[in-house]
């Protein structure tokens, strides 16, 4: 079976049409469908109507619970300004389903024990980066038995031996931090237990147009797209 893991979307809607073309059996979204993006509607429509299973990301809390995002100080006056974009976006239905996430999946595929989760396995506000020294992110992991941790957030695609256990981080679709402006994801191969770190090409200038016509800060929101972080 391939596994299509896509995380960070970020009402992103163009870009998560494109890696949702990715040939795949299944798919898991890692959290974070709101903030940023002009579309949150949208990316919560599509992932319901696919009866995709979505884990609860610290933005999708941020906006179902009205509490601080966690976010870190470079963007978090972006977070806030679109916060109340993405509020008047929404209605009950879409708040109810954001609060109701769950903050983590666990699956056994072909015999590979799978922990899906957002930031790290004890906090959805914990970053595990390629660069993170490896005994911060033991602790972290500490206690989690898995094969295979699966993780969002940081926005940085990547795959990371920590003694037993493979973390992967698939990127984000939808508000890239790693200098690439594609759509990121990931495809896990259950039978062979092989990843690929896949980017997707998806019609940038509509979305920019879409940012300037509808959201604050647009200039702000374009740069990013546009330079990738």
């Amino acid at each position: 079976m391939k596994l299509l893991i896509i995380s960070d979307i970020h009402g992103n809607k163009d870009a998560l049409d494109a890696v949702l073309s990715v040939p795949h059996d299944e798919v898991i979204c890692l959290g974070d469908l709101v903030d940023y993006g002009p579309d949150p509607v949208g990316c919560i429509e599509s992932l319901m109507d696919q009866d995709v299973p979505v884990i609860k990301g610290n933005h999708d809390n941020a906006v179902a619970s009205k509490v601080d995002c966690g976010c870190g100080y470079k963007y978090k006056h972006l977070s806030t300004a679109t916060r109340e974009y993405t509020w008047g976006q929404l209605d009950d239905m879409h708040m109810e389903f954001l609060k109701k996430l769950p903050m983590h999946i666990e699956r056994t595929l072909d015999g590979t024990n799978m922990l899906f989760t957002h930031g790290s396995p004890r906090s959805m506000y914990e970053y595990i980066k390629p660069d993170t020294p490896e005994d911060k992110v033991l602790e972290m992991i500490d206690g989690v038995d898995a094969d295979f941790i699966v993780i969002g957030h940081s926005h940085i695609p990547f795959i990371r031996q920590v003694g037993d256990v493979t973390i992967l981080n698939p990127g984000s679709v939808g508000q890239p931090r790693n200098g690439d402006v594609h759509a990121s994801c990931a495809v896990f191969d259950t039978e062979n237990h092989s990843v690929e770190l896949i980017k997707c090409e998806y019609d940038l200038e509509s979305l920019c147009k879409s940012i300037q016509k509808k959201m604050p800060h647009p200039k702000e929101l374009i740069g990013i797209l546009r330079r990738g972080y």
